[in-house]
């Protein structure tokens, strides 16, 4: 690892470059994950998750190409991406309707680390690309590019977290764009990309419909769950005056 070499202080750029691009929808689901928390254990979560993303981006980045080759891998990590939109919108929805309730850290950072696995496949290969010198991988460069990230995603995140205070539909917004990159992971799978290879429309379609999907879903399963809350809440209460 040459420091004095102009090479590896261009790749290096390059990777926190690529970082701060590629990282845009990870912040925005650490944040939608950490905001059920405590506002004491929101940057908790937010440093463990973002610094533990950042250790399996790096153990992703040495195995990535070989994981993407993987028939239906990226299909079932879209799948999981849908799951985790659906359920923390419709979590969203829910405390919207009921008042808030906290969840746990260790829920969060879980959350955290398997929509980050899911949506870091494909951007590790740009990363692995960049930290090549004369044609061979650095990985000392890697490991430094990765690690100097972590304080960017971390202020994005915490950023995140203010704008879903402020503005909440950025939080349906937020569930929406992990539905576009779950698409996203589905139709470049190795099993069915052939199938939307040339075909733009198809490809959208299928983005746009995992859209809606999350945000449709979402708010149903939300809504449900503040009547259900509701209903049992004023059984309480109704419960109490006849008793009183």
């Amino acid at each position: 690892m040459d420091l004095a070499s102009p090479i590896f202080w261009a790749a290096l750029l390059q990777i926190i470059w690529i970082n701060i691009i590629l990282s845009g929808d990870n912040a925005v689901v650490i944040a939608l994950a950490a905001r059920s928390l405590p506002p004491k254990q929101q940057k908790q979560a937010i440093i463990w998750g973002s610094g533990a993303a950042v250790v399996l981006r790096i153990v992703l980045t040495l195995v990535a190409a070989a994981l993407l080759e993987l028939p239906y891998l990226q299909i079932i990590g879209g799948l999981l991406l849908l799951y985790i939109g659906v359920q923390l919108l419709a979590e969203e929805e829910d405390e919207e309707g009921e008042g808030k309730e906290y969840g746990s850290m260790m829920a969060a950072v879980r959350t955290i680390l398997i929509a980050d696995l899911v949506m870091s496949l494909d951007n590790v290969i740009a990363v692995a690309l960049a930290a090549k010198i004369e044609g061979v991988v650095n990985y000392p460069l890697l490991i430094i590019g990765l690690a100097i990230s972590i304080p960017l995603v971390i202020f994005g995140s915490t950023l995140m977290i203010k704008l879903m205070e402020r503005f909440p539909v950025i939080v349906v917004l937020g569930a929406g764009l992990i539905g576009w990159v779950a698409g996203d992971a589905m139709i470049h799978d190795h099993a069915i990309k052939a199938i939307f290879a040339g075909n733009a429309p198809l490809a959208y379609g299928v983005k746009i419909a995992c859209v809606l999907l999350v945000i449709g879903l979402g708010k149903w399963l939300g809504s449900r769950g503040a009547a259900k809350h509701e209903g049992e809440t004023q059984g309480a209460a109704a419960e109490q005056k006849t008793g009183g």
